[in-house]
């Protein structure tokens, strides 16, 4: 069995998160979501459970970062191509995301990305294959 991993977030709302990712072409499970979270569907191996504060606030004993001041973590998913990169940012941003740099273009790998409605960072990559398969 593969292991999978869920990447859990703190959101202020979690409807507007909901809406935000589902017009970046994400779906959601609906048996992991109520209104205090929701499960969203990355790949087969890959979730992001988004949580209300309340409901972050029960896994761990710390404070909540604020991200759109500090970075709490960098969640970076690889794509097809630089053109689906390019249209997940575009998507982002007229969903109400903002971007926090220039596209990075590294030969080897191009990059960029988008902050959502809370501030989280997410990076966006499109390696070459030849630089993958070494």
């Amino acid at each position: 069995m593969a292991t999978k991993i869920f990447v859990n977030l703190p959101v202020k709302n979690l409807n507007k998160s909901i809406d935000f990712f589902t017009k970046l072409g994400f779906t959601f499970n609906p048996q992991f979501t109520d209104n205090t979270a929701t499960c969203m569907i990355v790949s087969d191996d890959i979730f992001v459970m988004f949580l209300t504060h309340d409901k972050f606030q029960t896994f761990t004993p710390k404070a909540i970062c604020d991200a759109t001041k500090s970075t709490e973590v960098l969640v970076c998913l690889s794509t097809e191509s630089r053109k689906e990169v390019d249209e997940m940012v575009e998507g982002a941003i007229a969903a109400g995301g903002t971007t926090y740099n220039e596209p990075q273009d590294h030969g080897f790998m191009y990059a960029h990305g988008f902050q959502d409605l809370d501030g989280h960072i997410w990076e966006l990559v499109c390696m070459e294959p030849s630089a993958v398969n070494k």
